[in-house]
């Protein structure tokens, strides 16, 4: 058995559970890389919502059109994005009904740009999910330098304008840390 298999790490339909993200929402996966939560995110928000897939890579952006499209998930719309510029998004103030930060914030040199471009699109009242690292895992993931823990994260947002909701189990080496913005 895989350690995605036993539940020791990320899993989507899972973790998912915990966004309470609602049919017709406007959200983004801030950090969509691979598009590993497409499906979930698609599913939560339905044929009615929008899930905007950002990324700064643009290979990353092309492959996640072409996820979206094999998988008929017509509701997804891949946006090249630098979350480290204030207007890197591309999206309007708050356009956003919510959005995900997930294994993306540990790689993130300018934390706190990152985290006022966020607030800036989504709109007051709206979720935001942090999903990241608790440690360097034999290998896997940051290096134990780069590890943010969830007291960081909640300072971070906090400055930004977000309210601490709750946490949320996220695996067995990842913390989920749920705000509001005010």
């Amino acid at each position: 058995m895989s350690f995605q298999e036993t539940g020791r790490f990320v899993q989507p339909e899972v973790i998912s559970t915990h966004f309470h993200f609602r049919e017709g929402e406007v959200i983004a996966d801030f950090g969509a890389g691979s598009g590993y939560f497409l499906a979930a995110l698609s599913q939560l928000v339905g044929p009615e919502g929008r899930v905007y897939a950002c990324d700064i890579q643009k290979t990353l952006v092309e492959k996640l059109g072409i996820i979206a499209q094999e998988q008929r998930l017509s509701n997804i719309e891949p946006l090249w994005c630098d979350l480290e510029a204030i207007g890197g998004t591309k999206l309007a103030d708050g356009v956003l009904d919510g959005g995900v930060l997930i294994n993306t914030l540990f790689q993130i040199e300018d934390k706190e740009t990152v985290l006022q471009e966020l607030a800036r699109v989504i709109r007051p009242g709206g979720k935001l999910f942090v999903v990241d690292w608790t440690e360097s895992f034999a290998g896997l993931g940051p290096q134990p330098g780069a590890v943010i823990d969830a007291l960081t994260v909640q300072s971070l947002a906090e400055a930004q304008g977000f309210a601490f909701d709750r946490t949320f189990p996220a695996g067995d080496h990842h913390y989920g840390s749920a705000f509001r913005r005010s």
